[in-house]
């Protein structure tokens, strides 16, 4: 036997299905946006507070060069290392930093540089911060033959190997023998200039939040006490990167028309043709 809803009752379960739609669609904008797309739910800067603090409430292992073990060489090629709450702690000069301590080798042509990059450490780049290195460079008796604030730059590439805050380091002392890598206070309170202004999430009334992506302007990223370093001796893919990485903004120019009509021989856009050139010697046009 077939049975069929009468037709009121069909009418009354549409109804009802596309009240359903519609609660659900109201609710889709606070529920289903991805993890990735959501604005953070703390303030900017909660995070690098909580680094610092941390940072700030660890004991110290060493407060002079001499204190460090040097167990390992400076890798032959840029290494991924994790600088944070699993790390030691130094304490240099009245202020506490992770810290990294290699050997150098020996018999090495001079001069040679060594490469570093800061990752992005936080999901959103407006509440993001880099690990600022600063490098010392010792003899065979743990004394310092100079140190530097390294300054970074940002590089956008292909790869993650090739996307971050670049520096280099440049040895050309015989009697180098080790290489500590921290943050001084310097580098702890300054910032690198990003070339992209951060992304921002925005609301109008009940409609889906919405991201915009600032594609005018700059942006700094703040340094903190933590985050991923990547250190060791410069090689081509790496080169590339710490050469042509933005340090600063650029000075305004002139435009790309304009650069094009000054760099390139175009008669009919730099002046007159050669034909406009040819003149009698009293100033009248040449005649065939």
């Amino acid at each position: 036997m077939t049975y069929r809803l009468p037709a009121l009752s069909l009418v009354l379960l549409c109804l009802a299905l596309l009240g359903g739609c519609h609660t659900a669609k109201s609710l889709l904008p606070s529920t289903f946006i991805p993890p990735n797309l959501r604005p953070p739910a703390e303030d900017d800067g909660a995070a690098l507070k909580k680094a610092q603090q941390k940072l700030q409430a660890a004991s110290p292992c060493c407060s002079s060069y001499a204190d460090f073990s040097y167990p390992s060489l400076v890798p032959w090629h840029p290494q991924k290392f994790v600088l944070g709450s699993d790390s030691m702690v130094a304490n240099l000069n009245g202020v506490h930093s992770y810290f990294l301590a290699f050997r150098l080798p020996t018999g090495v042509k001079l001069p040679y540089r060594v490469a570093l990059k800061s990752e992005l450490n936080g999901r959103w780049l407006h509440s993001s911060y880099l690990f600022a290195p600063t490098v010392a460079l010792l003899d065979d008796g743990f004394q310092s033959l100079g140190m530097d604030d390294v300054a970074l730059c940002e590089h956008v590439g292909w790869s993650s190997e090739t996307t971050g805050a670049f520096g280099a380091f440049t040895i050309n002392n015989a009697k180098a023998r080790y290489l500590l890598v921290y943050s001084s206070a310097a580098q702890q309170a300054g910032k690198t200039y990003w070339e992209q202004s951060p992304v921002s999430a925005t609301t109008t009334g009940t409609t889906t939040p919405s991201l915009d992506m600032n594609t005018s302007g700059s942006f700094s990223v703040p340094h903190g006490p933590d985050g991923t370093l990547w250190v060791g001796i410069m090689d081509k893919t790496f080169a590339k990167a710490v050469d042509n990485a933005i340090c600063k903004k650029p000075p305004p120019g002139t435009g790309v028309l304009n650069t094009l009509r000054s760099g390139l021989p175009i008669p009919w856009i730099n002046g007159k043709n050669d034909s406009d050139k040819s003149s009698d010697s009293d100033g009248s046009k040449s005649t065939q």
